[in-house]
């Protein structure tokens, strides 16, 4: 289906097939007769989309499922509703504003409905199957969190860089920020085109370390880019064919809109980061785009897709013989570096194998451009126990280079589980 779950369902009793499609460019439902082949009829249509199918009634011949992109605010706001099999009486079960995550009852007559924004903490309701409250179970008390200091990230809108379309995003900013400075900006990327860089629209008190790395001095964004999925085919399909876009004009346009809007964005220090795909992203910025990104660090980047699963690259840049893969390789724009670049790789790598990152470090040395490197024997696509210690140089390159500040020399990072020592 391309949202990672089944894209039909088998109804032998009525010998009727239920199909996800994306042929009027939404994601959406459609029910075939299982005999003859023939399409009955389309069950949902509109301007969203259908993510993941929760239960099929029979009986009454309803649909109960989760559809993104009918809230105006945010169209990765996911809501459950239901449908009846000939695409009528259309119910959303779930109103209120936010991104809903549901759980039905083992009978199925009712279900548990928790709903929040990035920055509006969940509320936890009981209802029936038409959607009926019936009980408030939890509201979520962050009053010790605010009183610590603590602050919600801020949600944006910018527009893509072909001017019309509305992207969404993530703003994190110090604690105690000051209007009248300026900050250099951190871009934590990842291109997708099979997710994106925000995760999860729901409430979070804290995301990966951006806070963190806001709380040393900058603003750090997360844009989704054109590209991603849980919209329309055509915003999909953006990137087909052209893997190395990775979002980065996106990226580029809206940093530049939210400096218009907050004066405290520095957009002559702009740095960017991520991990495999963003990792991907990252030397791209660098080598495409050196004179607006001037720190980068790369992690486990697939830097050249020939080197690569196949599966991937087919399903989301075309077929070898149709798409120009060679010129998609962060290798061949290696000589264009001009900023500060930090690649790493674990050598033990399964999922992107390291000879990504060797390219490109074979490709600097030619070009005769300086780099950082940072080297992961033992480590796999994450870096397990070692992720602490990534987490820390990450923290002193961006402080080094694009804070222009000397960190605390070695200072130690530590979780649950690190086996270093």
């Amino acid at each position: 289906s391309g949202w990672g779950s089944a894209n039909w369902k088998f109804i032998p009793k009525s010998n009727e097939i239920m199909w996800f499609s994306e042929r009027d460019n939404w994601g959406h439902l459609y029910l075939y007769n299982s005999l003859t082949g023939k399409l009955k009829n389309q069950i949902t249509k509109g301007d969203w989309v259908v993510t993941r199918i929760i239960k099929v009634d029979e009986k009454n011949r309803e649909i109960y499922f989760m559809a993104d992109g009918r809230l105006p605010e945010n169209p990765y706001f996911s809501q459950f509703c239901k449908i009846g099999f000939d695409g009528k009486k259309l119910t959303v079960l779930t109103p209120e504003s936010g991104n809903h995550t549901v759980s039905l009852s083992p009978d199925s007559k009712y279900f548990i409905d928790t709903y929040s924004k990035p920055n509006v903490p969940p509320v936890t309701v009981l209802r029936d199957l038409n959607g009926k409250l019936l009980v408030d179970l939890e509201k979520t008390d962050v009053s010790r969190l605010t009183a610590s200091g603590w602050h919600p990230v801020t949600p944006i809108t910018v527009k893509a860089h072909d001017g019309k379309t509305d992207l969404y995003g993530l703003l994190f900013t110090p604690t105690n920020l000051d209007v009248q400075k300026k900050y250099p900006v951190i871009d934590y990327i990842y291109p997708g085109p099979q997710g994106g860089g925000v995760g999860s629209w729901s409430f979070a008190a804290s995301r990966s370390d951006h806070q963190a790395l806001a709380e040393l001095g900058f603003v750090v964004v997360v844009i989704e880019g054109t590209s991603n999925p849980l919209r329309s085919k055509s915003f999909h399909d953006m990137s087909y064919g052209n893997m190395s876009d990775n979002t980065l004009p996106d990226q580029i346009t809206g940093i530049r809109q939210l400096a218009q809007k907050y004066s405290y964005i520095d957009t002559s220090r702009v740095g960017i980061w991520g991990h495999s795909g963003g990792g991907f992203a990252t030397a791209t910025a660098m080598f495409k785009y050196p004179d607006f990104f001037k720190v980068g660090i790369s992690e486990s980047g697939n830097h050249d897709n020939r080197n690569y699963e196949d599966d991937w690259g087919e399903r989301y840049d075309g077929l070898a013989e149709n798409s120009d893969y060679a010129a998609h390789a962060n290798q061949l724009y290696a000589k264009n570096l001009k900023g500060k670049l930090m690649l790493a790789h674990g050598l033990m790598d399964n999922n992107v194998p390291p000879q990504n990152t060797l390219l490109v470090v074979e490709a600097l040395e030619k070009a005769n451009k300086d780099y950082d490197l940072v080297v992961f024997p033992n480590s796999a696509h994450g870096y397990g126990s070692y992720s602490y210690y990534m987490m820390r140089r990450r923290w002193d390159y961006f402080v080094r280079n694009l804070l222009g500040v000397v960190p605390p020399k070695e200072y130690e990072l530590k979780g649950k589980g690190d086996l270093r020592n």
